[in-house]
């Protein structure tokens, strides 16, 4: 019998006034585990009152007890973290020995670095001499919209919700249908931890549904969203004219570009990492490998030995990659290799789905698949794929590079490889990405702020910016 994932609304699991749900897959085997509620607008109203009720109290609440609440739900991420990283994998694919290193402590950091924040951050006050004093403070927004995606399941959950509650609003939430099972989990360690009814109300279902029925609702007056940026259009479209607070992180298409003065070995190892970690599903992969022609040759051959070495199989082991999030992505993926191959290009690896016998023989698996021979401008190069396949494109000079980096519709991230301290910095002062990364990838600050530039993003989020995000700024000014 499957597992029954419930919405957690005025603090209690109950689920959805429909009682429909809809099914869960576990992507390793290819098979239903579990079901969760098909939430609808109806299910959005009855939070957004629960959050209405609760807001005056959590609001009014001072920093100090909503910090040592914070700190507790932390503390109980940390205390069940083996059984989140293993739901974390069963629900997305990803090996769980990832989700236990980086997903699970990344979510129990979210709560505990803005629980921190809160209790450090300080207002702004300005003097007219012999006039005035004004001063600023931060005030929350009230009832706040989260809605996360499925690859990053409670990393990212947690990164929206955790700064949100922190600054004294009311959450209405919505994981991707795709990986409900450690929203359901956190649901629980909000009952364990004390967070008062209402706070937090989490809500499962399709985003087409209840994910537009939030934006939609007219008590909901911030919306922090990361997903596809199709999906980003389409909700500030509505959110917009209703004058509501927009977070929006979307796609990326990001390079990573090599220059022969890198530290190769160091360079090589991390650029693996940044292909193919989380089976490529991480809006910050380099998916775009620009490589400096008098060592493309090089690069090419020891790259392709290193992927070849990567483990794909079931995720419950220790393996380099798990399974992809679903059937109808694995289709996307061989779509794209095939259309690679359309457009010239060479499979150097990879570009084959890979079968896993015994328990995940029906799993959605695909090899690491590196593409040589394509030019910047072709589909392949200018889509988001979103999955384990990486092309790797030669360039002549820095500003070719840059030119070639910067073509394209997307601005979120990019890799810098140089031991030239002066063209680090000029390079990644030309470049059109929130997020630059010079000879490292994924290493993270919580302090900074995280988002991206054109087609991949309004806003930032992270430290201050978050803080900033979810309040408002009110003005008080005191006549001497």
């Amino acid at each position: 019998m499957s597992q029954q994932i419930l919405n957690y609304v005025d603090g209690e699991l109950k689920p959805s006034k429909n009682g429909t749900t809809i099914d869960n897959i576990d992507p390793s085997i290819g098979r239903v585990y579990s079901t969760l509620p098909a939430s609808s607008t109806e299910d959005v109203n009855g939070a957004v009152l629960a959050a209405k009720k609760a807001l005056p109290q959590w609001s009014g609440l001072s920093i100090e007890k909503r910090s040592k609440i914070l700190h507790r739900i932390a503390d109980n991420i940390e205390a069940r973290r083996e059984e989140l990283a293993l739901a974390e994998s069963v629900d997305n694919g990803k090996p769980k020995h990832l989700a236990n290193q980086i997903d699970i402590p990344r979510a129990a950091a979210n709560f505990r670095f803005f629980a921190s924040a809160i209790v450090g951050n300080s207002t702004d006050a300005n003097v007219m001499e012999g006039q005035a004093v004004n001063y600023t403070r931060r005030k929350s927004i009230g009832v706040v919209g989260c809605i996360s995606p499925w690859n990053l399941p409670l990393y990212l959950f947690t990164w929206k919700i955790a700064p949100a509650l922190a600054t004294g609003n009311c959450v209405i939430a919505k994981p991707s249908e795709l990986t409900p099972m450690t929203a359901f989990l956190l649901s629980d360690v909000c009952i364990e931890s004390g967070l008062p009814a209402g706070v937090l109300n989490i809500l499962h279902g399709y985003g087409a549904e209840v994910g537009q029925a939030i934006v939609e609702h007219p008590e909901i007056k911030a919306i922090s969203f990361t997903g596809g940026t199709n999906t980003g259009k389409k909700l500030a479209a509505t959110a917009a004219p209703m004058f509501k607070k927009l977070s929006l992180e979307l796609g990326g298409k990001n390079p990573n570009i090599i220059f022969e003065d890198c530290d190769f070995d160091e360079m090589l190892e991390t650029t693996v990492r940044s292909s193919f970690t989380n089976q490529g599903e991480i809006c910050l992969c380099g998916s775009r490998i620009l490589v400096q022609n008098t060592f493309y040759d090089r690069f090419c051959s020891a790259f392709v030995d290193r992927v070849n070495k990567l483990v794909v199989g079931d995720p419950l082991t220790e393996v380099s990659m798990g399974a992809l999030i679903s059937y109808d992505h694995l289709q996307k993926i061989k779509y794209y290799v095939a259309l690679a191959k359309e457009e010239g290009g060479t499979v150097l690896t990879g570009g084959r789905e890979v079968r896993i016998s015994g328990r995940c023989a029906e799993g959605y698996f695909y090899a690491p698949t590196v593409i040589a021979g394509l030019g910047n401008g072709c589909r392949f190069n200018q889509e988001e794929i979103f999955g384990p396949i990486v092309s790797i494109i030669p360039f002549k000079s820095e500003d070719e590079a840059i030119n070639m980096a910067n073509d394209t519709t997307y601005g979120l991230s990019a890799t810098i490889w140089t031991s030239d301290v002066k063209r680090a910095h000029n390079v990644a002062h030309r470049l059109e990405a929130g997020v630059i990364w010079i000879n490292c990838w994924l290493l993270r600050d919580l302090r900074t702020p995280f988002g991206g530039m054109k087609a991949s993003g309004v806003g930032r989020e992270g430290g201050d910016e978050a803080l900033r995000f979810f309040t408002e700024a009110q003005n008080v000014c005191i006549k001497l």
